[in-house]
């Protein structure tokens, strides 16, 4: 039984033998493109986000949670607001950052090399007054304490230009620049006389603040006015009964003017996080709020900064193919492949011819080395002379035992069989000459 399945159907020892070097190098070719071809996402990005209890630091902290189920460790980083985290971008001292639309121009992002992933949701600007304060429109702003905010917010700048549209100045009113926190603590003391700020409705402070008594929310009753003269404003309407319907707050429908937070990254930003912070802008802002309706954000509009073509291409056709299917890692590893499967397979083709050629020379090889032992036999034989012909003759003769005896403990498929009997008839062959050779002696 134990030299019958010496023959075998197989020999897997001898298959790994001939496509082992050509498996190690398609391995080594393989892991040097995994390296080079394309990057590895990085697992760890900052976000710029904004003030304490503003709306960016509220929706910082869902996409922490967000991007951590993909295995992206994001770590926000607060800040005064736009101006601030356009620096910081241009700085590198982050990698992506929510920035209100109206922040900057296109040329001067495209300078900068930075690119939109989209708008995510308007942002108002709130104007919240002492009720004791007569303010109807914005002209009766002139000599009051109005706090706009650090520079870094980018609402000075945006209620600026609001201010020269009505004909003001700066200096006509006596503007405070503190943050978000401090200048309600000084609004609700009395000592100004209005809050400006920019901020989602998921801000506490603007929830705070609409339920605050003493405190009113200014209408700008010309909202679309100045939609039409900063295109990069919008009008929306804060509905009657929005933030509490059975208290009536607020108690009117309010017409504010909203430029659009819009998520804004590197252009070296590597395209795989691009795909994964716009679908998570997508679960993030896709449903309907205050301002919006079921969709309609995220968006690649309401942006002057061009928007990045992995962002436009999610837009236009929905996440990539292999992401609907497998989780993002693996998706990544296989988008990024694909271009060197390609091309090793225009390599792999040839190889593959040569191992079954190399694989059948192994099998056969174990037979024909021993047909070198029964040339020198032969060669043996034909050198032997005279009185000691015998004598050589029967020491070939044990030899061709021996040989004989460790043929018969070859290992080889049943497919190369016949070689292994050929071999045996042609040892029987020269013993036979070997004997006749001994029948004069």
């Amino acid at each position: 039984m134990s030299k019958i399945r010496k023959f075998t159907q197989f020999s897997f020892r001898d298959l790994v033998a001939a496509a082992g070097p050509t498996i190690l190098v398609i391995g080594a070719l393989c892991a040097l493109a995994y390296m080079l071809v394309d990057p590895t996402p990085p697992r760890h990005v900052t976000l710029g986000t904004g003030q304490e209890n503003s709306a960016y630091e509220e929706l910082g902290k869902q996409y922490v949670a967000a991007l951590a189920k993909q295995g992206i460790k994001v770590t926000p980083v607060r800040s005064l607001g736009s101006q601030e985290n356009l620096q910081r971008l241009n700085q590198r001292k982050v990698d992506i950052a929510f920035v209100q639309s109206g922040s900057t121009e296109q040329a001067e992002a495209q300078r900068d090399g930075l690119v939109s992933l989209g708008s995510l949701f308007t942002e108002p600007v709130w104007l919240f007054l002492r009720d004791g304060v007569k303010v109807t429109q914005l002209t009766d702003l002139k000599g009051l304490k109005i706090n706009l905010g650090p520079e870094g917010t980018g609402v000075p700048k945006l209620f600026r230009q609001v201010l020269a549209l009505n004909g003001l100045e700066p200096t006509d009113l006596s503007i405070g620049a503190l943050e978000n926190t401090p200048a309600t603590v000084e609004l609700l003391e009395g000592r100004i006389d209005g809050l400006v700020f920019s901020s989602g409705p998921e801000s506490l402070m603007v929830q705070m603040l609409l339920q605050t008594p003493g405190i009113r929310l200014f209408d700008f009753a010309q909202a679309e006015a100045y939609s039409r003269r900063l295109p990069f404003v919008t009008h929306v309407v804060l509905p009657r009964g929005i933030v509490d319907v059975g208290r009536d707050i607020p108690s009117q429908d309010y017409h504010l003017i909203a430029p659009t937070a819009t998520l804004v990254a590197r252009s070296d930003l590597h395209p795989a996080l691009i795909d994964l912070f716009v679908q998570s802008a997508t679960a993030i802002h896709g449903g309907t709020g205050w301002f919006q309706q079921q969709g309609q954000f995220p968006s690649a509009r309401y942006t002057e900064i061009p928007v990045s073509r992995e962002a436009a291409k999610f837009y236009k056709d929905g996440p990539p193919l292999l992401q609907r299917y497998m989780t993002f890692w693996l998706a990544n590893f296989f988008d990024r492949m694909w271009v060197v499967v390609v091309a090793l397979t225009a390599l792999i083709l040839p190889l593959s011819k040569v191992v079954p050629p190399l694989y059948v020379w192994r099998i056969r090889s174990r037979v024909y080395r021993w047909y070198g032992q029964l040339r020198t036999v032969e060669q043996e034989l034909e050198g032997a002379h005279g009185d000691g012909r015998a004598q050589v003759c029967a020491a070939l003769l044990k030899r061709l035992d021996e040989i004989e005896e460790m043929v018969n403990q070859i290992s080889i498929p049943l497919a190369f069989a016949d070689g292994l009997y050929g071999l045996r008839s042609h040892i029987n062959f020269v013993r036979n000459r070997v004997r006749n050779a001994m029948a004069p002696a």
